[in-house]
């Protein structure tokens, strides 16, 4: 399996690109802003064709590049339906400081759905590019959060990779406080989606260093049972 990543954009973004190797179909996770040079770039270098894009959430630090990347490789969108509309409006979930950061930094920036998009519930199952992405729905950052999760057959040690945008970081988890964020959420998909995740997942996130559940179970604040008691 071959897994490529980049941070993009003035938020850092981890980009990804994922396919079963290199001369095959692959999926973009999260292609957000100044990331279709480093899509192409990874595309270029392994002979890659596009055909799906999968959005963890709506925020614009993740779905800016979404349609130029659809556009240019004729790719599939998938998000959840609670934050598709974040797709040609993402302003509704932008801090007034972000909105502001993105007038100076694209000021004739406009967003359009991409032509094809095609909507996520819990448990769905997304089979595309060789790969079998699971749909894993934990709200709380945005109300459309999702993580996916596959297989990695490349080390025996390893159960699966869970893209987890900014539900769970290294350390920590997504913030609550934007438009559309819930704290009641988060903690509910920590306890429900989270932690039921086995130690020997991989976990890659939206911002920051890859981590694993097991290290995130023993050493992460946020996911600390007195941590998710006291903060109900």
């Amino acid at each position: 399996m071959l897994i490529a990543s980049f941070p993009a954009g003035p938020w850092q973004t981890n980009c990804y690109v994922a396919a079963t190797g290199p001369g095959t179909e692959c999926v973009i996770v999260d292609p957000g802003m100044d990331s279709l040079s480093g899509i192409q770039d990874v595309v270029a270098e392994h002979r890659l064709k596009p055909v799906a894009v999968m959005v963890t959430h709506g925020h614009l630090d993740h779905m800016f590049s979404v349609t130029p990347v659809c556009s240019s490789y004729s790719s599939t969108c998938w998000v959840h339906p609670d934050d598709r509309e974040l797709l040609a409006d993402p302003l509704r979930g932008m801090s007034a400081d972000a909105a502001t950061l993105l007038q100076q930094l694209s000021p004739t920036a406009t967003f359009i759905e991409p032509d094809d998009v095609r909507e996520l519930a819990d448990g769905a199952v997304v089979d595309v590019a060789g790969l079998s992405f699971g749909a894993i729905h934990a709200p709380g950052h945005t109300p459309g959060s999702v993580m996916f999760r596959t297989a990695y057959p490349s080390d025996a040690a390893v159960d699966s990779i869970v893209f987890s945008g900014d539900v769970l970081f290294a350390g920590s988890i997504g913030r609550t406080d934007l438009p559309g964020g819930s704290h009641g959420d988060m903690l509910r998909s920590l306890r429900t989606k989270v932690l039921p995740l086995p130690d020997s997942v991989v976990v890659l996130p939206g911002h920051g260093p890859q981590t694993s559940m097991a290290r995130e179970r023993a050493s992460n604040p946020y996911l600390n049972e007195q941590y998710l008691r006291s903060a109900t």
